[in-house]
């Protein structure tokens, strides 16, 4: 088995499988450099099969003499030796998991640094200073990642001791909490990516910075980022130092400013979604050094999926961007519609995830955690936010911070879990219990407001009228019109919790055929997986091919035993049910106002009990029908409860479970349910749409 591949290596393997071996950063460079011709650092990368066999059993047999091939390669490519005292090559060394975990794992810069190749770092470059700043940053990285008094003077030391880290950084409290939060599998690993350095730091016509090709916080067109001239990337989404605008670049180094967007452009099409992208430049020279699809509010969501799939020649169709948000249109993202008059901000800041959130201040993760376990809403307040602040964050309704700009920590972690954020508040002072806003103290346990679209910040609790995100009409529009069911098999539908699972293997892979993908936490699917039935794919577990014929030979099992004539006329008896099924959850969605349909808000509770007396009503049908059923295969039986369950929870006032993907609720139930028979009857959805019947 080999741990250690080129960037630019050729795999046999399909997408999923290669993003599960090398990591999604490994993956995407070679994307990058590869496919595209984009300009990257040369690299290697250390396999997540390396991190598991390390976690498991210590550091692998044979990875050094791999890594040393590799780092050879390098060197022949550069010009320049690692360990060497005269033109000395450097690396960093950044994690790279197979699901994305912005800034939960450990990275060490400038590796290969001593006082010797400190010295032969200034002679090739013509500056001590920033090789003695390099140097430093090493040391600072260095000891705290890896948790020692003093960095070896052994480069491959070094080398050999960040990789560790990285891999023990797999298992670190705040990976696990990241993890913990968005249902990540804990056995994944990380992959280790090894790249020669390059610098933003060497002088006035050096930068680093973050680039999104959309507004991530809002959706709005156009290219949007923060850069930092004379640093690391590692200043620009740490949240310490105060960045510029993207524009910036046009006035300091406008060539370099067009071929980062000419190449921002080319990303966003090859990807068809908003990009996140890391780029460095040195001395003049542009480095892209990650890509990824960007992390975005849900109201960001709704406006890209729409403009995406309007734009001429763009690569995304209708179809596709209203699967893309089909969880958020369940339930629509609200925006702020403006303040109560009598609110007056008392500072402001960047807005970073919008939505308006009010709680009593909390100046420590600790604070925010306990004041959620007594059943209290509140505000994290940093100077900046870190990955070690990651369990406090998951806790709060919002994050304020006083530093940072759309690509730090707190933007991005907020976003991606909808959060209110409001970020680089330059006339906020946070300490040990108390802040203070634009000259106004306020003790921890006070209440604040802050408005995560406009950046504003308000004392005490402030009155908003609030409004559904306008796409919402859009998008479901487009659905009624595609004939598109929005109750969504993967994604955050596979992260629901389940009650009622499936019995045996034989079930877990009918599941899978009907759903298409599931979390290892809903299927406990190990043993499938460990016997090439299943494979991970975008933090999900679907059926190889393997796994897809031996669920057709059950299924043709089942049909077999039930009868093809019974299950055809089982299919074509559920339809008038399922008509009706249809109207009901377009109801509960949408209002009809005249002529026109509006967007249910749920105010009127009146309407909202006769639209779940209509569902009750039908339940009452559904389970005659399926009484009358004979010699069914006894699985379908498990669907009535669940549907029975989910009806009860909605009439108790929980009404996510008509319509949610988050949950079990009563339309993701009916949706398998038919997605089962209509594969018992031998036909698929495709045919039972053209047919009018789907």
């Amino acid at each position: 088995m080999s741990f250690v591949f080129a960037l630019g290596h050729r795999h046999d393997l399909p997408a999923d499988r290669l993003l599960a071996l090398v990591g999604g950063k490994a993956a995407n460079l070679a994307v990058m450099a590869g496919e595209l011709e984009l300009p990257v650092p040369a690299g290697f990368v250390i396999t997540t099969d390396a991190c598991k066999a390390y976690l498991a059993n210590g550091w692998p047999e044979g990875l050094d003499d791999e890594i040393h091939a590799a780092i050879g390669a390098l060197e022949a490519g550069a010009g320049r030796r690692f360990g060497d005292a005269r033109n000395p090559l450097l690396l960093s060394i950044r994690s790279g998991a197979p699901v994305s975990m912005p800034g939960m794992m450990d990275t060490i810069l400038n590796v290969g640094l001593n006082d010797e190749t400190e010295r032969g770092l200034a002679a090739s470059s013509g500056d001590a200073e920033f090789a003695r700043d390099c140097h430093r940053r090493l040391v600072e990285m260095f000891t705290k990642t890896v948790g020692v008094a003093a960095v070896p003077s052994d480069p491959w030391r070094q080398l050999r001791e960040g990789a560790e880290a990285v891999f023990r950084s797999w298992n670190g409290e705040r990976a696990r909490a990241y993890r913990s939060r968005e249902r990540i599998p804990e056995d994944l690993g990380t992959a280790v990516t090894v790249q020669a350095m390059v610098f933003g730091n060497l002088g006035a016509d050096s930068a680093s910075g973050v680039l999104f090709t959309r507004n991530p916080a809002t959706g709005e067109p156009g290219f949007y980022g923060d850069v930092l001239f004379s640093s690391q990337g590692e200043d620009v989404v740490a949240g310490g130092h105060q960045t510029e605008p993207l524009g910036a670049l046009d006035q300091r180094l406008p060539a370099v400013a067009g071929e980062l967007r000419q190449h921002a452009t080319v990303l966003e099409r090859h990807f068809a979604d908003l990009c996140d992208i890391e780029f460095t430049i040195e001395r003049g020279k542009l480095w892209l050094l990650q890509v990824r699809v960007g992390k975005r509010s849900p109201r960001a969501a709704l406006r890209i999926a729409v403009d995406l799939a309007e734009e001429a020649d763009f690569p995304l169709s209708r179809a596709e961007a209203v699967k893309r948000v089909a969880a958020l249109l369940e339930h629509p993202p609200m925006i702020s519609a403006g303040t109560s008059r009598d609110a007056v901000a008392i500072a402001a800041g960047l807005g970073a995830s919008p939505g308006m959130a009010t709680g009593e201040i909390a100046t420590s993760s600790e604070a925010a955690v306990a004041a959620a376990d007594a059943g209290r809403e509140a505000i994290l307040v940093r100077s900046e936010t870190s990955p070690d602040d990651v369990r406090g964050m998951a806790r709060a309704v919002g994050v304020l911070t006083s530093r940072g700009g759309l690509a730090s920590h707190a933007a991005v972690v907020a976003r991606g879990w909808g959060i209110p954020a409001v970020v680089g508040a330059e006339g906020l002072r946070v300490d040990d219990g108390w802040i203070d806003v634009g000259g106004q103290v306020l003790k921890a346990g006070e209440l604040i407001t802050i408005d995560g679209g406009t950046g504003e910040i308000f004392a005490g609790a402030v009155a908003n009228t609030s409004t559904v995100a306008p796409e919402t009409t859009t998008l479901l529009g487009w659905a009624r019109e595609l004939g598109i069911e929005l109750s969504a098999s993967g994604g955050e539908r596979a992260r629901s919790a389940r009650t009622l699972e499936p019995a045996s293997a034989d079930d877990l892979i009918r599941t899978l055929l009907i759903k298409g993908a599931a979390s290892l936490d809903e299927l406990a699917a190990g043993n499938l997986v460990d016997g090439g039935l299943v494979e991970l794919h975008d933090g999900s577990y679907r059926l190889t091919a393997e796994g897809k014929s031996k669920g057709e030979v059950l299924l043709a099992s089942d049909r077999q035993s039930w009868g093809a004539g019974r299950t055809a006329a089982a299919l074509d008896g559920f339809h008038a049910l399922d008509q009706r099924m249809k109207e009901a959850v377009t109801a509960w969605q949408l209002r009809e106002e005249g002529e026109a349909r509006a967007i249910n808000d749920h105010s009127d509770a009146a309407y909202d009990a006769r639209v779940l007396d209509r569902i009750a009503t039908l339940h009452e049908d559904v389970a005659n029908w399926m009484s009358s059923l004979h010699d069914a295969p006894p699985r379908l039986d498990r669907y009535l409860e669940r549907l029975a369950r989910a009806l009860a929870l909605a009439q108790g006032g929980d009404h996510r479970f008509v319509a949610s993907p988050k949950v079990d609720s009563y339309h993701g139930v009916w949706f398998e349910l038919h997605e089962e028979l209509i594969q018992l009857a031998g036909r698929t959805r495709e045919e039972e749409a053209a047919a009018g019947r789907a």
